[in-house]
């Protein structure tokens, strides 16, 4: 492991004396953006760049070092890439910059399993219930670190590696390049033995700072900073008998733990371990990691800002004697209105995402502004896409924005794609030309790639698009594979969602069908109306119109269009399909000919 801007090498993490490292004053976690001072600083468009400022402004050795961090409880859900993709934001904006950077995650897998998970997820992302697993394994293991778990697929070396493979696959689709760091790595490695012998040397202060922060910690009390594994049962155990610092050791006795409102049984056991066979408590272990991976930057969720930061900082800063990491703190956002919950069955995977839409997409979602709390709608996807497709044709100057728009596409469209940092020799040069190349993409409306993705036959998804005036006659191959692939994701969101466009075109035979004279006359003059060329609006209102005139119940009328073209009673808005589709066919469906 990396040890760069960390203590010295005898295992002094800083002095002892009890005064800070710096006399930097605290700094705000809310701290993004700022807006223009009158003959004063700069405004920034992104986010990022003021990131990258605050940054630089300590002027930090390099590589620079971003980090994020999870405990890998459960399903790794789209919430979970946060921390991810807002570093990598602030890494690219450095590496523009001209910067050496490192983007780390730390895999918190030493953390004891506290609770049985309702639902998990095997590697292809597939979401199961615990029964579906060996939930024995979990049940025996309660107290135990993730990484000393079985897996309960089997798959992997332990429930920990399980879950931050899946970290490391999500990251790899969407094409940040992050370095997965194990926290039971560092403690096996040695990497921490410094800053656990620190720890231990110095309890006294530490129960002192913690106190402040945690009520169950006296400062006049017999508090030990580490959790030893107990070497009988397996369990991370609290209650630590004697320190033996020259040794390197630790006597403890396996007592029972608190687990929100349940208690895990210890076994009794009295043992001794060495200070690699534990870990720190969590607030110490945070800030540990910021000193033996050397961290420069690291965003959280709010929930952290107003607990976790502040003790973080103030023992990075009165204990270690360090310099805490630039803080960033991002807004959740909410999954189709709710707040995500893998015990509720209300997550979405990175892998499922990436069936519906395509990756510059998400990563769109993920480069705006993370002061802002927003819901990530399945439902309605499609207004996250055409706000994507506009924001893309705004950066080639194809439509009209406002100056604020132009600045944020300008500054930020090439991050999204991920023109950087190309894989060319030229650099600057090789992003130029992949950004002009992007000018030939094309981008089908979201909606109707769904309606395409009514029908199987790839020939005529094309033949539509093109009649629609969607794909230009020149436009490159490349461009055309492309703008049909989104076809694919727009019928799997139709599907998932079970929408308007969740249908089967049936254009091999017409369906079997049984109408009255009456309709089949409205049938016939409905088709003379759409022969004649007019639009989606026209046609849907001559629908109620043609089934007035005929006599016809307007509901019936709509269900006799439906069994025609689908086989069912329902379907999409009639009107607009029906102008989408092709119009020879759709004149001769409704003449029941083909």
């Amino acid at each position: 492991m990396s040890t760069e801007k960390t203590a010295s090498s005898d295992g002094d993490s800083g002095g002892a004396d009890g005064s800070p490292a710096s006399e930097t004053e605290t700094e705000s976690p809310y701290t993004l953006q700022r807006e223009p001072e009158e003959g004063g600083d700069e405004y920034h468009a992104f986010w990022a760049d003021e990131v990258a400022d605050r940054i630089e402004a300590r002027d930090p050795e390099e590589p620079i070092v971003i980090k994020g961090g999870i405990s890998p409880s459960g399903v790794p859900h789209l919430g979970n890439m946060n921390e991810i993709m807002r570093g990598y934001y602030v890494a690219e904006v450095l590496r523009e910059r001209g910067h050496e950077v490192r983007q780390v995650f730390t895999s918190d897998d030493r953390d004891p399993l506290r609770k049985l998970p309702r639902t998990l997820c095997d590697l292809e992302g597939n979401l199961v219930d615990l029964g579906d697993v060996d939930a024995g394994a979990l049940g025996r293991n309660l107290g135990a670190p993730y990484t000393d778990i079985p897996d309960p697929f089997g798959c992997c070396d332990s429930y920990g590696d399980h879950f931050s493979t899946i970290i490391q696959d999500s990251a790899d689709a969407l094409e940040v390049p992050i370095d997965l760091v194990s926290t039971t790595d560092l403690y096996l490695e040695g990497t921490f033995d410094d800053v656990v012998a620190y720890v231990l040397e110095n309890r006294d202060r530490a129960a002192e700072v913690l106190s402040q922060y945690q009520d169950k910690v006296d400062s006049d009390g017999d508090y030990v900073p580490f959790n030893p594994i107990c070497s009988e049962c397996g369990k991370v155990t609290e209650t630590v008998t004697g320190v033996d610092l020259e040794a390197g050791t630790v006597d403890y006795e396996c007592t029972d733990m608190e687990a929100g409102d349940r208690t895990i049984s210890g076994c009794g056991h009295e043992g001794t371990a060495t200070f690699r066979e534990g870990k720190m408590p969590w607030r110490f272990e945070w800030p540990g990691q910021w000193q033996v991976l050397g961290v420069d930057f690291e965003p959280f969720g709010k929930d952290h800002a107003e607990g976790s930061w502040p003790s973080g900082e103030d023992i990075a800063r009165n204990f270690f004697e360090i310099e805490p990491p630039v803080p960033m703190v991002y807004e959740w956002f909410t999954l189709d209105g709710e707040p995500f919950s893998s015990s509720q069955g209300n997550v979405i995977l990175v892998s499922d995402v990436l069936e519906v839409l395509e990756s510059e997409v998400l990563r769109y979602f993920f480069a705006k502004d993370p002061a802002k709390a927003r819901d990530f709608s399945v439902e309605r996807l499609d207004l996250l896409v055409d706000e994507f497709d506009r924001f893309e044709a705004i950066y080639f100057g194809e439509v009209d924005a406002s100056e604020d728009e132009r600045a944020f596409a300008e500054r930020v469209y090439p991050l999204v794609v991920g023109s950087v940092t190309g894989d060319g020799d030229d650099g600057d040069a090789t992003s130029a030309n992949e950004l002009e190349a992007r000018a030939e993409r094309i981008r089908l409306p979201y909606t109707f790639a769904a309606v395409l993705g009514m029908t199987e036959d790839p020939d005529l998804r094309e033949e539509i698009a093109r009649r629609e005036g969607h794909i230009p006659d020149d436009a490159p191959e490349w461009a055309v594979e492309d703008a049909l692939a989104r076809v694919e994701r727009a019928r799997n969101w139709a599907r998932r969602t079970e929408n308007e466009f969740d249908y089967e075109l049936k254009r091999e035979a017409v369906p079997d069908h049984d109408f009255d004279a009456a309709t089949e006359a409205a049938l016939e003059e409905l088709a003379d109306f759409i022969e004649e060329g007019h639009g989606p609006d026209e046609i849907q209102g001559e629908i109620y119109e043609t089934a007035k005139r005929h006599d016809v119940g307007v509901g019936d009328f709509f269900s006799a269009g439906y069994r025609l073209f689908f086989d069912e009673e329902q379907g999409p808005k009639l009107g607009p399909f029906l102008a989408k589709v092709d119009r020879a066919f759709v004149v001769d469906r409704l003449r029941r000919e083909r």
